[in-house]
């Protein structure tokens, strides 16, 4: 047996163990990775200055160019001041590329007075400035960056025979905007005309002694995240007047067009039922109102398209402009909106719009009910009438309607028939005759109202009244409500659980209120072998967040004039005695007048 001295020493001649050994190829790691990371923030660092150096040292030379060309050639080939710089160059310097942007501008010195401003400047070109803006794509973080020169001509300046052409760019509030993207293009001068700049400070680019040309500078505005302006000609817009024609340059005179872009916006539009349930592709064309040209208008933004599988349809680059919706839907018609249209939309904001659909049936009406204010007016009484027509709905409330029964529902007794006749429940009759003894019951499936947002009103069914033979009370209804679509408590219009709904038309219990599920409980039960108490249709009334206030909608409709009467407390009565129904759909709009 080894003494222990033995096993110590023989520990010692083994080596580092496997722990050891990792401990300290960790510490090796760390201290190689931040030498490493200390090195490469230096290499960094001495690249950046490099590049920079580099970079200076290119526009140098270019400034040199310029000092050594005549001054007349002092311009950009294809642009104008027209010259012998290229408005984009790539030079290469110590094996790096930079890309050089070259602009030259003529300057309108304000000492001997301004083109068009009194003293009225005919020579208006008093010297060049030349701004270089140098970049490097293939560089790590390099900051572009720009320089600038000037250079003036030799001799005094003689009366010129071009004119000046002033651009200025503003947004929506009437604000300059500065570093917006100008292109100007003239295809019928000889040599032809290429220029982009922009803007300065003051949202103005000025061209100075540019040459003559009638309706022919093509001038197009553009910003990053911005809408854009244009000019046209007729031909580019169906023939039509252009609302913005190519510009004119007069001699000696200054031209001055202003453009108007701002940030652009976004509209996120939803097709639903009135249950909240989306409603799938659904075709729409969105129309602003600006207009491109006139005789005919021809507008600048018009698109078709359709909602996605989810209902949703996201809209964006869109400019600020009054929009209108059309539906051109084959299946779906409208039966609200939230909000109405048309549509306004603002700068560089998210909006969003909802279409309340259900399936087209022929001659609808759908009634927009406003007050003074343009505000949609929820709760006023509807009625339309014509021979043999007489119909009420209140506006911003959804009347749920179930008028059939046979496997529609959760569960019954057993005692209930539920289809002879079809759209009709009542007592099942067991050897000729209805049950007496037992209060049968049916309970309805379970409704979804797609959201907690809700408020009831009001529960009412067909036949109002009984047969007298079946008794008292002979049908009587429940309700039932959660948010968690599992607890089921039932009560009538107190909220007990001992009471009922007895009277149809009557008030929903306020406690229903905000939640999104609801169920309905029948009871039925005669006092007369041969009698059965019946129901044909049961209608619940409500409003929730899918539901458009203020609006409500008449469908399946005969062809004919009818008559309107809209009511509501402290208003005016609103009446129409020749509403015209023809088409498939159609949308009448009514103001009410407060007392």
């Amino acid at each position: 047996m080894k003494s222990p001295r033995g096993l110590i020493s023989n520990k010692l001649n083994s080596g580092f163990t496997i722990i050891e050994t990792l401990i300290a190829l960790a510490i090796f790691l760390i201290i190689s990775y931040y030498a490493y990371s200390t090195a490469n923030g230096l290499y960094e660092i001495v690249a950046k200055n490099q590049w920079r150096a580099d970079a200076i040292a290119a526009v140098e030379n270019e400034i040199e160019i310029v000092r050594n060309l005549a001054y007349s050639d002092i311009g950009i080939s294809g642009g104008y001041p027209t010259g012998q710089l290229l408005g984009q160059k790539t030079v290469s310097i110590g094996g790096t590329n930079f890309v050089i942007s070259t602009t030259v501008r003529n300057i309108d010195d304000p000492f001997d007075g301004v083109a068009g401003g009194n003293p009225n400047d005919t020579a208006p070109a008093d010297y060049k400035l030349v701004e270089f803006e140098v970049n490097c794509p293939t560089c790590a973080n390099f900051a572009a960056f720009k320089i600038t020169t000037t250079a003036a001509p030799k001799n005094l300046e003689t009366a010129t025979r071009n004119g000046s052409l002033f651009i200025n760019v503003f947004d929506a509030n009437g604000q300059p905007i500065s570093q917006a993207n100008v292109s100007i293009v003239n295809n019928e001068l000889n040599p032809t005309i290429s220029i982009s700049d922009q803007t300065n400070n003051d949202g103005v680019l000025q061209l100075v002694d540019i040459p003559t040309s009638t309706v022919a500078y093509k001038i197009a505005v553009s910003k990053n995240g911005y809408s854009s302006e244009r000019t046209y000609s007729s031909s580019e817009i169906n023939n039509a007047t252009p609302a913005k024609p190519h510009s004119t340059v007069v001699e000696q005179e200054v031209t001055t067009i202003s453009f108007s872009v701002d940030k652009t916006s976004s509209l996120n539009f939803t097709s639903a039922d009135s249950l909240c349930q989306p409603i799938s592709y659904v075709d729409y064309l969105l129309s602003g109102t600006k207009l491109l040209g006139s005789n005919p208008d021809v507008l600048k933004y018009s698109a078709s398209s359709t909602t996605g599988s989810s209902g949703i349809k996201t809209i964006s680059n869109l400019e600020w402009d009054t929009y209108n919706l059309t539906n051109l839907d084959a299946d779906y018609e409208i039966t609200g909106m939230l909000p109405d249209l048309p549509l306004t939309i603002n700068p560089d904001t998210s909006n969003s719009l909802k279409w309340i659909m259900s399936a087209k049936q022929p001659q609808t009406l759908f009634i927009n009910v406003k007050d003074e204010n343009n505000q949609p007016l929820s709760g006023a009484s509807v009625n339309l009438t014509k021979t043999s027509f007489d119909k009420t709905l209140i506006t911003g409330r959804y009347l749920f309607s179930q008028t059939a029964w046979f496997n529609q529902y959760s569960s019954q007794s057993g005692n209930i028939e539920d289809n002879s006749p079809d759209g009709e429940i009542k007592l099942k009759l067991i050897d000729n005759k209805y049950p007496t003894s037992t209060a049968e019951w049916l309970i309805s499936n379970t409704f979804d109202l797609g959201t907690s947002n809700v408020s009831f009103y009001n529960i009412s069914w067909q036949p109002e009244n009984q047969p007298a033979a079946a008794g008292n009370e002979s049908l009587k209804i429940q309700i039932a409500s959660n948010n968690d679509n599992n607890t089921w408590n039932w009560s009538g219009p107190d909220g007990a659980e001992n009471s009922y709904y007895t009277t149809s038309g009557s008030q929903i219990y306020s406690g229903h209120n905000n939640k999104r599920y609801f169920r309905y409980k029948i009871f039925m039960q005669t006092v007369d072998e041969n009698s059965t108490p019946s129901l044909n249709e049961i209608k619940i009334d409500f409003n929730s967040s899918c539901v458009s206030g203020g609006q409500t909608f008449f469908n399946d409709l005969s062809s004919g004039v009818y008559n309107l009467t809209i009511t509501k407390s402290g208003y005016q009565t609103y009446t129409d005695s020749a509403v015209s129904v023809y088409n498939d759909w159609q949308e009448y709009k009514a103001t009410m007048i407060q007392n």
